[in-house]
């Protein structure tokens, strides 16, 4: 079969291959984020700053709603990576067809759910009066597309399993330029407030989905199916279930401690929610390179696991944590000498700036826990090792909730309890993933149990 638009992973060196995969992931996810800083941004500077407290204050509710899509895309993207890897040709296909089923049953029930839960969830998170009518709105466009996002996100695990990062990359930077022109015209133009913003976001992410599928189908040989590659296959549903839930559980767990501290933060008022806010949106970028590293191991490793080249999976994640401490040390330094500049520009109020430049400070003290996090869970979600992902999201949990239970309750830590949490959760989380990835169990979680071909039809 042509291999033009796929990426064969198990042969040749390993940290090329990973460099030359997550360099256009990494810059597909920075423009993912200029347009997701865009809506903060325009919302803080021509809105106010109680509009870019409310839309910040639904972030974590966001990624909430989308963990579930998320999850089995990734639980679909590890087999069909290890199966390729495994040379399985025919059945990568079914699983590609099948996906299309399990998105789109996904992607409808939590887009009702978020529309439908928007409110009460945002009274019980405490969100101030001042911001809750813009969260509102704002919640309930965003997180009523969840089915627009499920679609981008399994055509985008399905390309990258593949070895394709290349498309992915050419429909996001067209929406990030879609999501500016439009965050531009609806907010400033029309003055459509955070729902202008919102609106942009939607339109953005339906142009990266139509246009990476079309794309996919039209030139990618695994993406050509017949009719008999839709049948419905029950042990496709179940190994994706049983990958996929359990990240999709993490990803819940993780949002679900982010809501918490949201929470919190909500209670300290529109000052501090907005100076959140604003860190939020930078450590979003600053990530960018982590989660594109952890997802270039996820593929890497998956492919060398189904071909049962364990070496090469322990070469590739011990390139990839190199590459994570040097970028965290950087980005130390920058924090330190310009963190209270890169909050200036998203918002003019001195106070929010001051107070956010601190808590890039003091969070950036911690990046090298929160890239060894992205790393180490690539590598073990990429093998199968699947219910460890539970085990990731509870230790985040107990983290964010109980750092910011001691830490708040100490007069002399105040607001700053909220970024130490942050900071100690990932220490605390990205100890955990090394440790589990020193123990070696992972070499026993491998879908494929059997060098054979799967059997068609």
């Amino acid at each position: 079969m042509e291999r033009k638009y796929v990426c064969d992973m198990t042969q040749g060196n390993a940290a090329g291959l990973l460099l030359r995969f997550a360099l256009p992931m990494l810059v597909g996810n920075i423009f993912q984020q200029f347009y997701n800083m865009a809506d903060s941004v325009i919302v803080g500077k021509f809105v106010g700053s109680h509009a870019l407290g409310a839309v910040g204050s639904v972030g974590s509710l966001n990624f909430l709603f989308f963990s579930l899509c998320m999850g089995l895309g990734a639980g679909l993207g590890i087999l069909i990576s290890q199966y390729f890897g495994a040379g399985q040709d025919e059945f990568v296909k079914k699983i590609i067809a099948n996906a299309a089923y399990i998105t789109a049953a996904a992607g409808i029930m939590m887009s009702l759910c978020g529309a439908l839960l928007a409110k009460p969830i945002l009274h019980i998170m405490h969100t101030p009066q001042e911001n809750f009518a813009d969260a509102l709105v704002y919640m309930r466009i965003v997180c009523g597309a969840t089915i627009v996002v499920a679609g981008y996100n399994m055509i985008s695990s399905i390309l990258r399993a593949l070895g394709d990062s290349k498309t992915p990359l050419i429909f996001l930077v067209a929406a990030s330029g879609i999501n500016i022109v439009l965050d531009l015209l609806f907010v400033v133009v029309f003055q459509m407030g955070v729902a202008g913003a919102a609106w942009a976001t939607v339109f953005a992410q339906i142009a990266a989905m139509v246009g990476s599928i079309w794309f996919g189908m039209y030139k990618n040989p695994y993406l050509q199916l017949k009719k008999r590659h839709f049948r419905f296959d029950m042990e496709i549903l179940r190994d994706s279930l049983r990958l996929g839930l359990p990240i999709a559980a993490q990803n819940a767990l993780i949002a679900f401690s982010c809501v918490a501290l949201q929470s919190v933060v909500n209670q300290f008022g529109s000052v501090v929610m907005a100076a959140y806010t604003a860190t939020s949106r930078v450590e979003q970028l600053v990530q960018q390179p982590f989660g594109s590293l952890g997802t270039a191991l996820s593929t890497f490793a998956g492919q060398n696991a189904g071909a049962r080249r364990y070496d090469r999976v322990t070469a590739g994640c011990k390139v990839s944590v190199w590459i994570v401490v040097i970028f965290s040390l950087l980005m130390v330094a920058v924090m330190f000498l310009f963190g209270d500049k890169i909050v200036g520009f998203f918002v003019n109020d001195p106070e929010v700036i001051a107070i956010g430049g601190k808590g890039l400070q003091i969070t950036s003290l911690m990046y090298i826990g929160l890239g060894l996090i992205y790393i180490m869970r690539g590598m073990l979600n990429g093998v199968g090792d699947a219910a460890f992902a539970m085990i990731n999201g509870v230790t985040e949990v107990i983290g964010r909730v109980g750092f910011a239970y001691l830490l708040l309750m100490l007069p002399s830590v105040g607001i700053w309890g909220v970024w130490y949490t942050n900071g100690l959760t990932w220490a605390l989380t990205g100890a955990a993933n090394v440790i589990r990835v020193l123990q070696g169990k992972w070499k026993t979680k491998i879908v494929i149990k059997t060098a054979e071909p799967y059997r068609a039809g």
